[in-house]
């Protein structure tokens, strides 16, 4: 009735800081860049921000209970970069004692989007400065929390933050660098890399990084078609991966368009490239792409709208279901890119599934009190079903976490795309369990026992 997993396996959830905590002024915390974005009219569906958000930040001990209820081994959180800056640790300390007495592994993330404006104002991700305030930022948790942390997540998607946010304007900076951006891609991996070196100095239990991952197809057997694809492949997934797992980018342009000496280049990859505990892949859906044709609409295939000079542009992913966030449903294709990183990568860690979920607009509780959400629950089925189908063939995948724990913040979306195992009435902030809470609780239970 469930798909099996090996003994060991563990099963999670996984929610950010900024996307569920609210509170956006207490404890002194400043503004984030994402607080900057949101007050831009027209940057946000419905104008909607996040100043309060799923109010995690006041409900998290019954959150917890809720999240540990299921049964989960481990819970995916991030830290709010602003909240830690303005002094805020109390919360981390609280959220991660109720964790470990309900039996929950804490597993944080440093960095999941939401630089304080500060940093912004100084040159944000383009500056290489930042990259050193984040390893500020880890000493400042792992001397706080490293006695009861010993998992850490260093960066989140950052080839989503650097293309969205950098490269284009849909996300907070809204920068619009275009290539421009491929500095604020390397900073935030040499980031990553002086913050491992921070955590195995304090004695880090296990450290791994979280990255978006997706299959990229040519839409047909064009030579310009393959081309198109294989450099939209580098730039979105191998720029990002390849200096982690290799030490070295995939291509001579891109190396160079990072904009570092040869020599402080080489200083920074093997920074970059420090050993791993696990590698975390974030999963959605697959991208198909084809050579841009002269006259030709592109807008609205993908999330955001690739600009009209790139060399690469999206068709539509055949797809027999869409979410209602109209992406894709391909479980196949999670088995392909954990098969694709496993022979890319000889010494690839074992994987966790950091996140995969679905949004559906779920319906408010009915008559009966229940969030009846089916196809969120065929979704996570199908995909862990792919998991299972890669480590048949091979690949070392250790854990799976659903995005998300409950229903957030959906960044330039607002509140109407709905992701969560639990249901969120953002006008009452009450929960209540969806039916695949319900099934994912019944699967972690139906596995054999470690």
């Amino acid at each position: 009735m469930y798909p099996q997993f090996p003994p060991g396996f563990r099963f999670g959830m996984s929610t950010s800081a900024y996307q569920i905590e609210g509170a956006a002024d207490a404890g002194g915390k400043g503004p984030s860049i994402w607080d900057t974005f949101t007050a831009r009219p027209g940057a946000v569906r419905h104008g909607q921000d996040a100043r309060v958000a799923s109010d995690h930040y006041h409900r998290y001990a019954s959150d917890v209970d809720l999240i540990a209820e299921a049964g989960v081994h481990d819970y995916r959180f991030s830290f709010s970069w602003p909240r830690v800056l303005a002094g805020d640790l109390d919360f981390y300390d609280r959220l991660v004692d109720r964790l470990l007495a309900s039996g929950v592994r804490p597993m944080p993330t440093l960095y999941h989007w939401d630089l304080p404006q500060e940093l912004e104002d100084a040159g944000g991700w383009m500056n290489r400065d930042t990259a050193h305030r984040l390893a500020d930022h880890a000493s400042a948790l792992v001397l706080c929390l490293g006695d009861r942390v010993r998992d850490w997540i260093t960066m989140n998607e950052m080839n989503v933050h650097t293309l969205y946010g950098y490269a284009l304007a849909d996300h907070a900076p809204a920068r619009g660098l275009g290539l421009g951006a491929l500095p604020a891609a390397h900073h935030q991996l040499l980031a990553h890399g002086l913050a491992v070196q921070v955590l195995r100095t304090h004695g880090a239990g296990s450290i791994g990084v979280a990255q978006q991952h997706f299959p990229v197809t040519a839409a047909s057997d064009d030579p310009a078609d393959v081309e198109a694809a294989a450099i939209f492949s580098a730039l979105t997934n191998w720029t990002f991966s390849d200096p982690i797992l290799l030490g070295d980018y995939p291509d001579e342009l891109i190396r160079a368009g990072v904009g570092v000496p040869e020599a402080q280049l080489d200083r920074d990859l093997e920074l970059i490239r420090a050993r791993l505990d696990f590698y975390g892949v974030n999963y959605y859906e697959p991208t198909m792409i084809e050579a841009p044709k002269a006259g030709k609409d592109y807008s609205g295939v993908l999330e955001v709208d690739i600009p009209a000079d790139m060399p690469f542009s999206p068709v539509p992913v055949k797809s027999d279901e869409r979410t209602d966030f109209g992406w894709a449903v391909v479980p196949a294709g999670l088995t392909d890119i954990l098969v694709t990183l496993r022979d890319r990568y000889p010494d690839l860690p074992p994987v966790i599934i950091t996140e995969n979920g679905a949004s559906f607009h779920d319906s408010p509780p009915g008559p009966d009190g229940r969030v009846h959400d089916e196809r969120r629950i065929s979704y996570l089925d199908a995909h862990l079903r792919a998991v299972s189908d890669a480590i048949t063939a091979g690949v070392r995948v250790d854990g799976y976490y659903v995005w998300s724990a409950i229903d957030n913040f959906e960044w330039a979306a607002g509140y109407d795309e709905r992701f969560g195992l639990i249901y969120v009435d953002f006008s009452t902030l009450e929960r209540t369990k969806k039916d695949s809470w319900f099934w994912y609780r019944d699967l972690i239970a139906a596995q054999p026992r470690n």
